[in-house]
């Protein structure tokens, strides 16, 4: 069992051996949250929330009908949702999801992830361009890994721009979903007569008296 405080809420949080860092949240997770504000209106995504400690926390700080934890992992599910009861968070939706592909829902405003950056980039490839097509217009995908590269060229990529914050030997990325570029209006064209027509027309009338 873990005992800790973050934000000023204190969590008790059962935990397992097979999930990661089970005897402790670990140091990337605090970096990560020590640089999230959370807005009441939040609609909120923990992806790859472990035993849930992101997605509680969220819901103590601002509501659990607006917080969706998911893993891919059965025991990170059900050690979740048992928490989110320890800690009387109601109303919270936890899924089993391999990433985005059982995640129905959309227009968050905040994605929080701890992927898993000790194996390939495959699954950081798709929590980032599946996030950036599930956030709303304004909405942040807040990462946290060990390596700085790879994720701040995808993040940059894809959302435009990252901003990067190096924290106790981890870096937190912060990318926001900016509006669409509005495309530029068709310019009207000019002269769409034919030059034979433009002369024409454009020579000067003659008046009655020139004619006589």
């Amino acid at each position: 069992m873990i005992h800790t405080e973050i934000k000023g809420q204190m969590l008790c949080l059962e935990t397992s051996e097979k999930l990661f860092s089970p005897s402790a949240v670990d140091r990337g997770t605090f970096a990560m949250l020590s640089v999230t504000e959370f807005s009441p209106d939040d609609k909120i995504l923990d992806l790859g929330c472990g035993c849930g400690v992101v997605g509680i926390l969220a819901a103590k700080l601002t509501s659990g009908k607006n917080v969706t934890m998911c893993d891919i992992s059965p025991d990170a599910v059900n050690i979740s949702r048992k928490n989110a009861v320890q800690n009387g968070i109601e109303n919270i939706t936890v899924i089993q999801s391999d990433g985005f592909s059982d995640i129905t829902d959309s227009g968050y405003t905040l994605i929080m992830s701890n992927p898993p950056y000790h194996t390939d980039f495959s699954v950081a490839k798709g929590f980032i361009e599946n996030g950036y097509k599930r956030l709303a217009v304004g909405g942040r995908m807040i990462m946290v890994t060990k390596r700085l590269d790879w994720y701040k060229n995808k993040l940059s990529a894809v959302f435009g721009g990252v901003r990067v914050k190096e924290i106790d030997g981890y870096f937190v990325f912060t990318a926001e979903k900016r509006a669409d570029k509005k495309s530029k209006p068709e310019k009207v064209k000019k002269n769409t007569l034919s030059k034979k027509l433009q002369r024409k027309y454009s020579k000067p009338k003659r008046s009655s008296d020139e004619k006589n």
